[in-house]
């Protein structure tokens, strides 16, 4: 059965059209255990409040493991899917999927990354500073 969603044609496989007919949106959901921290990328209903959510599309570990990394897994060819059906990704999940070479880069991540360089070069000329202070007592 073919669904016409703004003007774009959409294969469902599913018998719950009534579900797939308003806007949907991929967001991150917190799940797992609380100190855990998992977070999980899913479709979601925009106007089911308090619903679960529609497919589980891929997951993101916000905390570094043993080795310095965040983990992400995504299900590239759901999220193709879900948005040939209209769906739209939140900031973070735009973002996260910028990251990942899916989309473009998210122009808050350039940001992002440009504020954290200035910041952490003004820190290495402070350490610098602080350095030469505490040499220039010790050779008097």
């Amino acid at each position: 059965m073919l669904v016409f969603y703004n003007k774009i044609t959409c294969q469902q496989t599913s018998g719950d059209v009534c579900k797939f007919l308003h806007p949907k949106l991929f967001h991150l959901l917190g799940g797992g255990l609380s100190a855990d921290n998992m977070v999980h990328l899913s479709a979601h209903n925009k106007r089911a409040r308090d619903s679960k959510y529609i497919e589980q599309l891929g997951t993101y570990d916000p905390l570094p493991n043993i080795y310095n990394e965040k983990l992400v897994s995504f299900n590239f060819d759901r999220i193709k899917y879900w948005i040939g059906c209209g769906a739209h990704p939140s900031k973070p999940v735009a973002k996260l999927l910028g990251l990942a070479g899916f989309f473009p880069l998210h122009p808050m991540t350039i940001t992002d990354a440009e504020r954290r360089r200035a910041q952490a070069e003004l820190s290495a000329a402070a350490g610098a500073e602080s350095e030469e202070q505490t040499e220039k007592p010790a050779e008097v």
